[in-house]
This record gives C-alpha cells, structure tokens and sequence, in this order.
C-alpha cells in the first residue's frame, strides 16, 4: 500500500471528537466538570457549522450529550476514559493509487507516557471501532505516537519533536531513523522535520512532553505558522526563538526553504499553575472554515484570526473560548480529527 496522510487542508468528510465523561482529567468539583463539557460542545458546535461531526460518547454520558450537542452531530456509543480524539483515535491515509479507499492509522496509545494519573485503554481502541465504523482499513503501527505529535503538508513533509517520538517512556528503543521509517510507511512521508523540543507547560504532569500541534503547523506547502512568545518573561520567549532557528535550518521534502508566519501568543503569561501554553496555533482546519482557539483577550483573539485568515485564504475563522481546553492539557486541535474525503 502506498499509504498517505493528506494535509489539513484537503476536503473532509467529517470531523470526529469524543464527548467528555467523569473522572481527573474533567476535574473534581462541579463548576470544573461543567466547564468541560460546555467547552467541548462548543468546538462540536462550531465544526458543525461547516462540516459533519461525530461524537464517540460513553454509555454513562449519552443524555447529557443529547441534551448538549447540536442536533446535527452524529452520536457514536463506546465506552470513553480519555477524550482527546487527536491523540487516542485514528490517524486518517489516502492511497493515491486506490481513491476510494480509506486508511486508518491506529498507532500505541499509552497516555501520553504511561503517567499515574492517565486512563486510556478504553480510548486506545477508538482507531479499530472508528475504522471498521467508516469501512477503513486498519494500519496497524508499533510506534506509541498521538496525532498532535505530528504535522504534515501532505507532500511528503513531516514535523515531529524530539521528546515525543523519542520519549523513553514511549518508544524506548527508536531513534530517528526507525521512526522515519514508520512515519513513510504509515503516512507517506520522505522528509522528518526535527524540532528539539515543544513549549514549556507541556512538560508538566499532564503534559504530551513536547506535542508540536501546540507550536507549530504547516499552513501550506513550504509555509510553517510558528507559536510567538514575545514577552522575555516567559520561559517560552526562548524556547520560541529557539525553533524558529531550528526551523529556519531546515527544508521541506521539495527542498524549500520554509517562510516562518510569527503568531503572536495572549498577553497572558501565567495561571495558578505558572507559565501557560496558551498557544492560536491549536486551530482546526475544516471545510471552508478554521476553528481558532480563544482566550478572552479581544485585542489578541482578533489578531489571531487576521492571521490565520492571510495563513488559510478563503476560510472564514471562528474563535471558541479554548480555556477551558488548555486548562485540562490541550485546545481545539487536540480533541478534533479530521477524515478526509475519498471518492464516491
């Protein structure tokens, strides 16, 4: 099989997500778990708008889901522990060769790194049910990898970090090339581009230790949109003039030279936690539109949105409060998938 995984920005079919359900990650009090599911049914709603949306909801959650989502998302029963579609479902292929056919990556979920607090053996086997659910076929992968570790342009290039990949608490014996290897065998790629490193929030408990859809995304062919910390008194203000160099040293699976789009991070530098990830790069992608990630700040929302609109031509952007996301360890691309179109 000549397996390839289109670019972001290639006709959908849907976008899947899995509804929230009880437990640490939604949060303890009542207040924490409301905002969970009201967030979430806020992205679902807005995806909506431009394009279908199916939902994998636990049996113990489905009336809420009723009661919350819009009616025209599709409703899909399967138990749920986490609900990080991104990252515990199925990575979507194409084979060029074969147009109507349909891939479904499903590489080893382990939690982010197996850590105490995660629950995830309900959630790793979403990729089999997705794929036999949409008639795709199954891609079987030994690497333990997440979808918001990896970018593509869908010409070859691929973006990883180092500390995900890499992870000794992921894949213990790989190294770049192994990994290479899978990510052409499994995505279609021939160029890994290799950052060092994700933001700096991300390395706490529940951190992906380095995802690279927080910080950086391949726009189109050629052109990456890069997370810009501009205030020295984040850590992140170093960590982001550290990639771009990086980023600046490479070239694409065509040879190009990649033009860096700065987007400006909010002004806000810090929770009760310490410094934030809060980070317009986790954005989705769908037919017509992009779903950008908010933080309460007018001025830098709307900046946000001019410039994804210039990175996307012709898409309208629609911003969704994503604190509530980023409060929990992720954003909007983190609970979104895309499944790309294939010919009738």
């Amino acid at each position: 099989m000549n397996w390839r995984m289109p670019s972001e920005t290639a006709p959908h079919e849907r976008t899947w997500m899995a509804f929230p359900r009880e437990g640490f990650t939604l949060g303890d009090t009542t207040a924490e778990r409301e905002e969970g599911y009201a967030t979430w049914s806020a992205v679902a709603a807005a995806v909506a708008r431009f394009e279908p949306v199916t939902m994998v909801v636990d049996p113990t959650e489905v009336e809420r889901a009723k009661r919350m989502l819009p009616g025209e998302v599709t409703l899909l029963e399967a138990p749920v522990d986490e609900f990080w579609m991104r990252d515990h479902g199925p990575t979507f292929v194409v084979d060029d060769a074969r147009p109507r056919v349909l891939g479904a990556v499903d590489w080893i979920f382990n939690g982010w790194g197996a850590p105490d607090w995660a629950q995830w053996q309900d959630s790793a086997a979403h990729a089999g049910l997705i794929a036999a659910h949409v008639g795709a076929e199954l891609v079987s992968s030994v690497l333990v990898n997440e979808g918001g570790g990896i970018h593509v342009d869908g010409e070859g290039t691929v973006l990883l970090t180092e500390t995900v990949q890499l992870d000794p608490r992921r894949n213990p014996f790989a190294d770049r090339a192994r990994v290479e290897a899978e990510m052409a065998r499994t995505l279609g790629t021939t160029k890994a581009v290799w950052l060092s490193r994700g933001l700096t929030r991300d390395y706490d408990e529940m951190g992906t230790n380095g995802h690279v859809d927080i910080v950086a995304t391949i726009s189109s062919p050629g052109r990456i949109v890069l997370h810009d910390q501009r205030d020295p008194a984040h850590p992140d203000h170093a960590v982001t003039a550290q990639l771009r160099a990086e980023l600046a040293a490479h070239t694409d699976a065509a040879g190009r030279t990649f033009e860096i789009v700065d987007l400006p991070a909010p002004a806000t530098l810090t929770d009760a936690h310490g410094p934030v990830d809060w980070s317009y790069v986790n954005h989705l992608v769908v037919n017509g539109g992009v779903i950008a990630c908010g933080f309460g700040e007018e001025r830098a929302d709307a900046t946000a949105r001019a410039i994804l609109a210039d990175a996307y031509p012709g898409r309208e952007v629609v911003t969704v409060d994503a604190r509530g996301l980023f409060a929990r360890g992720g954003g909007i691309h983190c609970i979104t998938q895309q499944q790309p179109a294939v010919a009738p």
